[in-house]
């Protein structure tokens, strides 16, 4: 069986093996990063040395410098938080509440949120902060 081979360059290029290979990335790229929920609300996150990352959840409660609270992005009162937090875990079924509080909010404030959350049946907590630089 003899093969023909010329030495003429090839007249068209190919783009299907180049869009082949470009879709195989964007989908490990979308497989293996990792999406991390934000809460519509602003805040600013105490500092850690040793800040790991959360595992993402959609029971967040955000508590802002003027002593809001949020539960996701609607505003709770803290008497409310409970029966609120409640509900959003029993459509969930997630046990892990991650506490968004600004760095000046008071301890009081964060004591009443966990108090909430136990109240609701919650005994994991997670206090988001942010990476501080070295």
């Amino acid at each position: 069986m003899k093969f023909n081979t010329s030495k003429e360059p090839l007249s068209m290029f190919s783009y299907s093996s180049l869009t082949d290979i470009v879709m195989l990335l964007l989908i490990f790229f979308l497989l293996t990063s990792q999406f991390v929920i934000q809460t519509g609300v602003k805040v600013q996150l105490p500092g850690s040395k040793t800040n790991e990352q959360s595992t993402p959840t959609k029971l967040i409660v955000t508590l802002t410098a003027g002593g809001v609270v949020y539960l996701g992005n609607e505003e709770v009162a803290i008497e409310e938080l409970p029966a609120k937090i409640n509900v959003l875990k029993g459509t969930l079924l997630e046990e892990n509440l991650i506490i968004r509080a600004d760095k000046t909010v008071a301890v009081d404030l964060v004591i009443k949120v966990i108090d909430a959350a136990r109240a609701s049946g919650i005994e994991k907590f997670t206090i988001e902060t942010e990476k501080q630089k070295l």
